[in-house]
């Protein structure tokens, strides 16, 4: 609720009263009185010049809340401009224009002061009986107003009895008449001492870690804990009761502000045809929400999932009726369909986020990860160069770096072809690399919440193993942003700030459980890594462009040696050559030797010698 009415036409009355009499009071006690005559021309020349100079600074015309530092500012200004024209026009000595303007000012700070004062005695309510006694964390801005908000709010289910906050300047204020009791260490004791039933978070720095020693001591007490959205969830709008929501994983791990060029972005999405493959997916779907707000002349989104395009289609226009070209059903794994599909809508931004990405799946399919994740993707990109896009953005992830699962394989080297086929194609072909994503479909998290519901246990491969988990949301955004700072042929590699334990994450999702959960820990799966990388061995960390986005060189990789891939090999057979092309190194054409022009001459007897591909042995001695 706002407490501060506008400014306008009816305080200016008052306004001039206040003039006249703080002239008065400066002729009154001034050492030299002058006459009648002059004083009054004084106090006229001071209301017709206070009333010009307040027309140019908005002072009547609702531009300022009654009361407010901005409007205070502009009554500053407006009686130092009028008191210094009274002096210099020879109709009041300095002293009287001077204390006068003073008193003045003073009348008219005073008068709103008291105007705010009985407003906001006057909104003020008594908490309900039934309200439920709050701690509130985080005596800043948004502390501020939620406060206010419950104070103004007859309604309010919530009553505040005490505030927590580490600043140590604010030990002794009071907000709202509500006192702080302490900081993050008084917690604890500040719950017991006003029987506080809930602690409502008030920060919105995104303070993952303060959120989750906040979260420790409330569970400990058996309390319960809210929070106030983000700055981008609330778009830093209102701050109210009603924005108060649990706490969510993605508030416990963190969201950073990220800081986006929404002119470099706008330059290469704005009117301009957008493909997205794997337009279903967890980013996929997000990929399609985020470049939906850029205003494309055409946003394509590309599934084989029926389903999941219907889903994306709801999301983004509250609607889905299936029955607009937006929507493209086809399969990567068929060629003609796909270069028949981009031929025909000549998309110039393509984001190709399908893949197979369950990495203990693939481990027994890495046939069907070939045919995906490899021939799929050589698929895209051939469509894509023949209609000549002008820049594709390959999703990888961090299993690409040093992989040695069917996954990472597999990614490694979509990375390595897209990097060839920028060295080939007019347009900018490029990888942006980044690691899990939070609450995705089929991720860890999806799992645990499944499993505590159903009363656990909670399966953790090892106690000590640790991932990248990144919010959907904020991976998208610097997707978008990487697409716009890349070069043809690297790979962007996004921060995925500080890994996560796996087991503190579930032990997380536990405490929020209505009952204990046991834990059982599996050990890892074949193609699992105790500690996950996002750079590959010889790439080097550099940021030139964004403090969150690192560009790394790509060594290209010549699509023929993919397409001589046998699907039908053994699953054993065909991991080992996906290992082996991983780490195939690239010549360039111009380093081959030259055709002799007659063939050598050689005993008839020997064989001929056949092109080899190094094997996994020999590339990793090499």
């Amino acid at each position: 609720m706002d407490d501060h009415r506008p400014s306008g036409p009816a305080d200016w009355p008052a306004d001039l009263c206040a003039w006249a009499g703080g002239l008065a009071l400066a002729i009154t006690i001034g050492p030299d009185r002058p006459s009648l005559l002059t004083a009054g021309a004084a106090i006229v020349l001071a209301a017709a010049a206070h009333t010009a100079i307040a027309w140019p600074v908005h002072l009547y015309r609702r531009r300022y809340g009654h009361g407010t530092l901005p409007e205070l500012r502009a009554l500053a200004l407006t009686v130092a401009a009028t008191g210094g024209l009274l002096w210099v026009a020879g109709v009041a000595p300095a002293a009287v224009a001077g204390v006068g303007a003073m008193a003045t000012l003073l009348a008219m700070v005073t008068g709103r002061a008291a105007g705010r004062l009985r407003r906001e005695r006057r909104l003020r309510v008594a908490p309900s009986a039934q309200a439920v006694p709050v701690l509130v964390y985080g005596a800043g801005a948004a502390g501020h107003r939620l406060l206010r908000s419950m104070a103004h709010d007859p309604h309010c289910r919530y009553r505040p009895v005490g505030i927590v906050d580490d600043d140590p300047a604010k030990q002794n204020l009071r907000v709202e008449g509500v006192a702080v009791l302490g900081g993050r260490a008084s917690l604890a004791a500040a719950l017991a001492r006003t029987g506080a039933e809930v602690v409502i978070f008030a920060i919105r720095a995104d303070d993952g870690a303060l959120l989750r020693d906040v979260r420790a001591v409330t569970t400990a007490a058996r309390r319960d804990l809210k929070i106030l959205p983000s700055i981008d969830e609330s778009l830093d709008g209102p701050v109210g009761v009603a924005e108060i929501r649990d706490v969510q994983l993605s508030d416990l791990l963190g969201r950073r502000q990220i800081d986006t060029d929404l002119a470099a972005i706008g330059d290469y999405l704005a009117g301009r045809r957008v493909l997205v493959t794997g337009a279903g997916g967890s980013i996929g779907s997000e990929l399609c929400r985020q470049l939906h707000r850029f205003g494309p002349a055409e946003l394509m989104m590309l599934d084989r999932d029926e389903s999941a395009l219907h889903a994306v289609q709801l999301s983004i226009h509250g609607r889905a009726l299936l029955d607009s070209p937006e929507l493209i059903l086809a399969d990567l794994r068929d060629a003609g369909s796909i270069a028949a599909v981009l031929a025909e809508r000549r998309p110039e931004v393509v984001f190709h986020a399908a893949a197979l990405k369950h990495l203990t799946l693939l481990e027994r399919h890495p046939a069907e990860a070939l045919q995906t994740n490899v021939l799929g993707t050589l698929n895209v990109l051939s469509a894509a160069d023949a209609v000549g896009v002008e820049r594709f953005v390959n999703i990888s992830t961090d299993k690409a770096a040093n992989p040695i699962s069917v996954l990472g394989y597999t990614k490694r080297i979509t990375e390595r072809l897209t990097a060839h086929r920028s060295a080939v194609a007019a347009g900018t072909f490029l990888n942006v690399r980044f690691g899990n994503v939070l609450g995705s479909r089929g991720s860890v998290v999806t799992a645990f919440q499944a499993q505590i519901a159903a009363g656990g246990p909670v399966t953790v491969t090892d106690p000590d193993v640790t991932r990248f988990m990144m919010t959907v949301q904020e991976a998208v955004q610097l997707v978008i942003q990487a697409a716009a700072l890349g070069a043809g042929g690297e790979a962007l590699v996004l921060d995925m700030g500080t890994p996560v334990r796996i087991d503190d994450l579930a032990h997380q999702l536990a405490a929020q459980a209505e009952r204990p959960v046991d834990f059982v820990y599996t050990g890892l799966r074949h193609g699992e890594k105790l500690h996950e990388e996002l750079f590959g061995a010889g790439e080097i960390d550099l940021r030139p462009l964004h403090p969150l986005i690192s560009h790394v060189s790509v060594p290209p990789l010549d699509p023929s040696l993919a397409l001589a891939l046998d699907v039908r090999s053994s699953p054993a057979a065909l991991v080992g050559q996906l290992a082996d092309l991983c780490l195939v190194p690239f010549v360039e054409p111009a380093a081959l030797p030259a055709a002799p022009t007659a063939a050598p001459a050689v005993p008839s007897s020997a064989p001929a010698a056949p092109i080899a591909v190094p094997t996994l042995s020999a590339a990793r001695t090499s």
